[in-house]
């Protein structure tokens, strides 16, 4: 579409009678790129049978995904919540969660995938200078070839498209191998570990350049009860960070190769591992390299918003084929990835790993944001509360007491997903950059 073409449309669209209209209907859902379309009524009564109020028409509901490549400004949305459930997790003082997790033994540490071929690198030393690759050249940031495969024939596809398909397992895995090396720390087995101790996590999983996921995660030890009971005595910052070492190199889990061999999957060799201290200024890291609270939430909460990587073209949704990639400027890297983790989603023996259904996400399967059932609050809970505000808010305008009981009846059928033409969604996306904007100047 040339640029006159383009102005005309928006100039023809911003007079167009139907605009205010679907001007706050966009703007109720933040700019979404990709409102859910409803019609129907809702209806707002009071505990005597007073209709308080009532609407009916069409209605947009913002699509509620969390990645940025898809529709910002629900990213943005969903990266705030991420934001309060890890702080609070963090720092307390918030959610029910006491001040007082900040005296905790508590660890940040980045588990990464293992090697499967080299990769083109570009790793600075000290002075700042570029360390020669594997392939022998000093790659520039952004040379394409970085994080891909030296040799696409001899790199492990199959191996690296499994290994992600298990991460999530790996995990699991890990989290017990965690509690039984605390356990033993504390003199009890690892049966008995729940009821003098609880391990309470946050974790997000983040692409690497080579395509495989490695995870971000937060760890912190509490009494049995949660964040408000004390941990039992006997272990330290230091105690923790042992028995994370100790855990980490003891998961191993086995997979099945398509040739029947069996391939033992495990944590790669670089183990990142650092104590968080309550924050003293605004900044990830004191001067002695240690994590602090107040902006790690931060840090964690924007990785639960990427995708796979910074490749060009990447599919941000389930493919249906392998044709689908023929127009999209893939690196070869990526592209063999997906087509490893198509063709094992025919085989029979992965039929229960689902990987066609993951192939654009190279294999990846587990959730990018979890949690422990007791490291702090949930997106639930937040959402509600988000829900109550805006009724009480509503209440308000219409001089109903909000603490007064309401019945609201929703009766809305599904119309339509996303805006109707390109324009409309440019136009979202536009209001949704300055609502951005306008957030990180105030």
């Amino acid at each position: 579409m040339s640029d006159s073409t383009a102005d005309t449309e928006l100039t023809n669209r911003l007079r167009a009678f139907d605009y205010p209209a679907w001007r706050a209907r966009m703007e109720a859902t933040g700019g979404c790129a990709h409102p859910v379309r409803l019609r129907g009524s809702s209806t707002i009564t009071a505990g005597d049978g007073q209709l308080l109020a009532q609407r009916s028409g069409e209605v947009w509901a913002p699509c509620g995904n969390r990645r940025d490549t898809v529709c910002p400004a629900c990213s943005d949305r969903y990266a705030a919540d991420a934001f309060h459930i890890i702080r609070a997790g963090l720092a307390g003082q918030e959610r029910g969660v006491p001040a007082s997790i900040t005296d905790r033994p508590r660890a940040f540490l980045t588990l990464t995938a293992p090697s499967f071929g080299s990769v083109h690198t570009r790793r600075l030393t000290a002075r700042g200078r570029v360390i020669p690759c594997a392939c022998g050249e000093h790659h520039r940031e952004p040379d394409p070839r970085l994080g891909g495969a030296i040799d696409h024939d001899t790199y492990d596809y199959t191996g690296a498209v499994l290994w992600q398909a298990h991460a999530g397992k790996l995990w699991h895995r890990f989290t017990i191998a965690l509690r039984r090396a605390l356990a033993a720390r504390l003199g009890v087995s690892g049966r008995r570990f729940g009821r003098v101790a609880r391990l309470s996590y946050a974790k997000v999983a983040e692409y690497q350049r080579r395509g495989l996921v490695h995870f971000h995660a937060a760890v912190r030890l509490d009494g049995p009860d949660g964040p408000a009971d004390p941990p039992p005595t006997g272990i330290t910052a230091e105690a923790l960070r042992d028995a994370i070492h100790e855990a980490a190199q003891a998961t191993a889990l086995d997979a099945i190769r398509p040739d029947g061999t069996t391939l033992t999957l495990r944590w790669g060799a670089q183990l990142d591992l650092r104590e968080i201290t309550p924050s003293v200024h605004d900044a990830v890291t004191d001067e002695h390299g240690e994590i602090t609270d107040t902006r790690l939430a931060g840090y964690i909460a924007k990785y639960a918003t990427k995708g796979t990587g910074k490749t060009d073209g990447h599919p941000d949704r389930p493919i249906r084929s392998l044709a689908h990639l023929e127009d999209m400027a893939l690196a070869e890297h990526h592209r063999r990835l997906i087509e490893t983790a198509w063709h094992l989603g025919g085989l029979t023996e992965y039929a229960k790993l689902n990987l066609r259904k993951w192939a654009h996400m190279l294999g990846f399967r587990g959730h990018f944001l979890t949690k422990s059932r007791a490291y702090s609050t949930t997106f639930r809970v937040i959402r509600g509360e988000r829900r109550a505000w805006r009724l009480a808010e509503q209440l308000a305008e219409l001089g109903h007491p909000a603490d007064d009981p309401v019945i609201v009846v929703n009766d809305w059928t599904l119309v339509g997903i996303g805006h109707h033409t390109d324009t409309d969604r440019e136009l979202a996306l536009a209001h949704a950059e300055r609502v951005r904007t306008d957030r990180r100047n105030r």
